[in-house]
């Protein structure tokens, strides 16, 4: 099966769980820890290069990024392009064919603060440069991220959001923030298309998001932030003591997945 059926089909039934990778490393890492599909967090991303999340990066690091992690990994990759890195539909367009053109299967793109309309435009232009492939578009909608709408009415609106995009052309539907299991159900059972969440300490047990029909879980930043978390903590043992950390992989497992 070709990578882009593959990963259509990973959303249709069952709970495709992402622990989101940054590198060719990291991918290496998720693979081997039994992963069906690779995604990239956009955060962890442009931190290992140097750069603050929210559209920051360069694209060119990004498509680098991708081709590395292809290097490595035959599964399927998508990729977080944030806000697309331009407000012109024609120039997210364009990054998404040079994604596709290095095997990228899939995008997130996300509306954060800015108009539905130009999500929508967006989109539409992605899905026709797309033409021919299977690219699965997740579109991200932050209604509940950023607080968006009164919490009494984000299931509404993130449905109504939901339709407008699906119409542009969008595959899935990605919410982070959301946690309540009323609201999950309740969008999952509307929106039309595969619904992601992103995991969150309260969010309900992966068998229970299946149940409320869920077909997606992402880890977002939270591997990223994990890694940083232990490297900062061994960079200042190190520095403060000449200690090095007792938590470790071990160079020789760590390298020997870098030659699998």
């Amino acid at each position: 099966m070709k990578k882009d059926d593959l990963f259509q089909a990973l959303h249709e039934d069952g709970l495709l769980l992402l622990a989101n990778c940054w590198d060719g490393g990291s991918a290496r890492l998720a693979q081997a820890a039994g992963a069906q599909a690779l995604a990239t967090s956009s955060a962890a991303v442009a931190w290992s290069h140097g750069h603050a999340d929210g559209s920051h990066l360069p694209v060119e690091l990004l498509l680098a990024t991708a081709r590395g992690i292809g290097r490595v990994s035959d599964l399927p990759l998508t990729v977080d392009i944030e806000d697309g890195y331009s407000d012109d539909p024609a120039q997210v367009a364009a990054l998404v064919r040079e994604l596709i053109g290095v095997g990228v299967v899939g995008i997130n793109i996300e509306d954060g603060g800015g108009p539905v309309e130009l999500l929508c435009r967006k989109i539409a232009a992605v899905r026709a440069a797309a033409a021919g492939t299977r690219l699965y578009i997740n579109a991200r909608t932050d209604v509940y991220l950023r607080g968006l709408a009164p919490a009494g009415e984000r299931v509404s609106e993130t449905i109504r959001r939901a339709a407008l995009y699906r119409d542009a052309g969008a595959s899935g539907l990605f919410v982070p923030g959301v946690s309540d299991e009323a609201d999950i159900g309740a969008l999952a059972g509307a929106i039309g298309m595969p619904l992601n969440v992103m995991a969150l300490p309260q969010l309900p047990a992966p068998a229970r998001l299946r149940e409320l029909g869920v077909r997606r879980l992402s880890a977002g930043s939270a591997t990223g932030e994990a890694a940083y978390a232990a490297a900062h903590e061994a960079i200042v043992a190190f520095l403060g003591s000449g200690a090095v950390a007792a938590r470790s992989l071990g160079y020789g497992a760590i390298n020997a997945l870098m030659v699998a």
